[in-house]
């Protein structure tokens, strides 16, 4: 096994310095030496022949279990090492007859009814509300950062994301907005405060309800923000605006024509829709099974040719469309960074088994954005060509007057607490 194991990963290791030392102790080295030297290890037979047999996964299974060791370097290295080999998001072609049989069952997986959907985010999002502090910003803003420019730290780059969001929804003041996917509640709680929104924000998450109802009563803003446990396709009223940020990967391939139909129906015919979403550039694909199976169940990330078809079947028009690239790449690191610097706290809070299961997560989800080209697009929606102004200037004009208006609370409440 030894030597299949050596034929296989000298025909996908191309680039790189990886040295792997197997289950009876053998020595390989791949790669053309380029770059720090990765070494890694398998403590079992059975797990080298699993990850063999099913790369994509049992590599982060036998991580988990602690039968495939890094010894130089970190897991999220040895992924970099591994995705940079092969951009186009398929895997070895050894493995590509698992990859063809999950792609023709990814419409079985992803059949997300009312319940199951409900179940799929209680698996990741009600977990203990501690984790998420662990790591994210200080308005727990789950979704990519948009950093205006490099160093700008994980909380600005953060409240950047709420304000360019907000600049695309072009907000007079007043307007009724709907938040599907409303997470812990901080961009509905930013729109009411600095734009003047009355916000109504959906989540399938009994964590995330209670956390933003109780951060909008602490604001004093629970006259003008409502949250609700509610899926989107129960919601039967009239909105101004609509905004939808990293909830879109939860719908389902089988929804999409659901989703848009729904929010041509809900959307005002004056009204803007601003999708914040995660896609794929190589075209229509398969979730990772590993991620499928332990981090979100029932997930997809579509390609852009999935998407626009849909909304066009709806009737709604695209009024702008942008892809944030690296983004992604960067709110991950900062996200995997803190989580490890807190890793005793995540032991105590479940155990080390979960603690390298979530390692690897965000260690894959980085290397994906910064190895494959996965990207974030900000779609924008509306019924009549004239929802928008005739040119982007507006969006660089809120900002600066959102960022103003930021700049005043902050100096207002320093002076309150002087």
């Amino acid at each position: 096994m030894d030597r299949l194991l050596q034929t296989l990963l000298s025909q996908f290791i191309r680039r790189g310095n990886l040295q792997l030392t197997t289950a009876s102790g053998a020595t390989f080295n791949f790669g053309d030496g380029s770059g720090p030297q990765v070494a890694v290890r398998f403590t079992d037979r059975r797990a080298q022949l699993a990850v063999l047999l099913d790369p994509e996964l049992k590599l982060g299974e036998c991580y988990m279990n602690g039968t495939f060791v890094v010894e130089r370097g970190t897991i999220a290295d040895v992924l970099a090492l591994a995705l940079h080999q092969n951009r186009d998001g398929k895997p070895p072609r050894w493995a590509r007859p698992q990859w063809l049989l999950r792609y023709w069952k990814r419409r079985l997986q992803q059949f997300n009814p009312r319940g199951r959907a409900q179940r799929n985010v209680a698996h990741h999002y009600d977990l203990d509300g501690r984790l998420y502090s662990l790591f994210l910003d200080a308005d727990q803003q789950y979704s990519c950062a948009y950093f205006e420019h490099p160093g700008q730290s994980l909380d600005d780059a953060q409240l950047a994301k709420k304000r360019h969001l907000a600049a695309k929804l072009v907000l007079k003041g007043g307007e009724r907005v709907l938040d599907i996917g409303s997470g812990w509640g901080g961009l509905a709680l930013y729109l009411a405060e600095f734009c003047g929104a009355r916000a109504t924000g959906i989540t399938l998450s009994q964590e995330q309800l209670s956390r933003s109802r109780a951060r909008a009563a602490e604001r004093g803003l629970s006259e003008a923000v409502e949250f609700r446990l509610q899926d989107y396709r129960d919601i039967d009223e009239k909105f101004d605006r609509i905004v939808s940020v990293g909830m879109f990967e939860h719908v389902g391939v089988n929804y999409y024509n659901v989703f848009f139909d729904k929010c041509a129906r809900l959307l005002a015919d004056d009204g803007v829709m601003v999708l914040h979403s995660i896609g794929r550039p190589e075209g229509p694909n398969v979730t990772n099974p590993w991620i499928a199976k332990y981090i979100f169940p029932g997930g997809y990330i579509p390609a852009l040719s999935e998407v626009v078809p849909a909304i066009e079947r709806s009737g709604l028009l695209i009024t702008d469309i942008e892809i944030l690239r690296l983004h992604y790449a960067e709110t991950l690191r900062h996200w995997r960074e803190r989580f490890l610097a807190h890793r005793e706290e995540a032991e105590r809070l479940y155990d080390e088994r979960f603690v390298r299961m979530w390692e690897f997560y965000l260690a894959a989800a980085e290397m994906s954005f910064r190895e494959q080209a996965m990207m974030v697009m900000q779609i924008q929606i509306a019924k009549r060509q004239d929802a928008v102004p005739l040119t982007r200037d507006y969006i660089a004009r809120e900002e600066a007057r959102l960022r103003a208006l930021e700049n005043n609370r902050r100096l207002a409440w320093r002076l309150a607490g002087e």
